[in-house]
């Protein structure tokens, strides 16, 4: 190994300062990769990516999906829409696609870190033909998990708020 090889694997990944200024105190970085359009940089906290006003961080339990296919990173970010009785109703964002041709093991740590922060996970199928996901995450920086409930598209809300609330009341021990 050549001594800037070694260099780089001892200070860690190449950061951009326009992300570098706006980590948090103790956000370490895990990977980074340039973009087709700025920088996507994994942290324990988040997933940094390239937006229009400058980079902003998806937090890890906020990350619905991510894929990978043919140099592109697909990330799917949810939106807390609600809370019910200690659950969160999400809904999804539009999928942000990125191109980044020297990605190295950024869609590796993605996964993992996106499925390290699921504990639990629950499909619930409705007679309505709709369906929800109910999904207890850790929250990076906290301690604890919360319960998440993501309904599909066209289904009835109604029914999945009251399903969370129940599922949330099961799981403080009925104290909700």
């Amino acid at each position: 190994m050549t001594v800037s090889r070694w260099w780089r694997r001892l200070s860690g990944p190449s950061v951009p300062e326009e992300i570098r200024a706006v980590l948090e105190r103790g956000e370490d970085v895990v990977a980074a990769a340039e973009a087709d359009r700025g920088h996507v940089v994994v942290t324990r906290l988040g997933l940094w990516l390239p937006g229009q006003d400058g980079p902003r961080r998806v937090d890890w339990h906020l990350v619905s999906k991510a894929g990978w296919d043919a140099g592109t990173l697909t990330v799917v970010e949810a939106e807390e829409a609600e809370e019910v009785g200690g659950a969160v109703l999400l809904r999804d964002r539009p999928p942000v696609r990125v191109g980044l041709p020297r990605a190295g093991r950024l869609p590796e740590l993605v996964r993992r870190r996106v499925e390290g922060s699921i504990r639990a996970r629950h499909r619930t199928d409705l007679a309505d033909g709709g369906g929800a996901w109910f999904v207890l995450r850790k929250v990076p920086g906290a301690d604890g998990v919360m319960l998440q409930a993501r309904p599909d598209p066209g289904t009835d809300v109604d029914a999945v708020r009251a399903m969370a609330r129940e599922a949330a009341e099961r799981l403080s021990g009925g104290q909700s």
